[in-house]
């Protein structure tokens, strides 16, 4: 009697599990509606595998997602010629876009907005303004005269971008 007891209770704890597997995954449908998804192949897969694939894809990993949300610092050159022919150098980082942004984020210039864009008057604490002084502030690119201004001009690692009072 006692290994048929024991059999008994072994095919109670089966048949448990199994109804209990069933009621789980028929809980796992949304609203009553069949818990199979057909995939363009054709075949069917649970959708509570299909949703669970969903949810954790989209769920951000918080190290990896600060790493790749973090803006690059570039880091550029920057030398200031003022009318005698003195020259300032700074090394330059920031995180902006334009030379003009960096530049303005340090302090570095200031101008007032014009048509063709950023007219520059002060470079550090420098005024060259034509209307006043006769002259102004020439934007090179490593060593070329810049065909782009100060704010339209993105930063690339590694240039020279300079201003000289002419």
């Amino acid at each position: 009697m006692q290994i048929k007891k024991h059999l008994l209770t072994k095919q109670t704890l089966a048949l448990s599990l199994a109804l209990a597997l069933a009621l789980g995954t028929t809980a796992c449908g949304s609203n009553g509606t069949a818990n199979n998804t057909t995939s363009q192949s054709g075949s069917t897969a649970p959708s509570s595998a299909v949703e669970a694939s969903i949810s954790e894809s989209s769920i951000p990993d918080t190290a990896t997602a600060s790493v790749e949300n973090e803006i690059p610092m570039k880091t550029f050159t920057f030398t200031v010629v003022d009318g005698e022919g003195n020259e300032t150098v700074f090394d330059i980082e920031s995180d902006k876009e334009t030379v003009g942004e960096a530049l303005l984020e340090q302090g570095l210039i200031e101008g007032e907005e014009g048509q063709y864009g950023l007219y520059v008057k002060t470079v550090n604490g420098i005024i060259a303004d034509y209307e006043t002084t006769g002259t102004y502030w020439a934007f090179y690119i490593n060593g070329e005269y810049g065909t782009t201004g100060v704010d339209m001009t993105p930063i690339t690692e590694g240039e020279n971008y300079s201003f000289k009072v002419e």
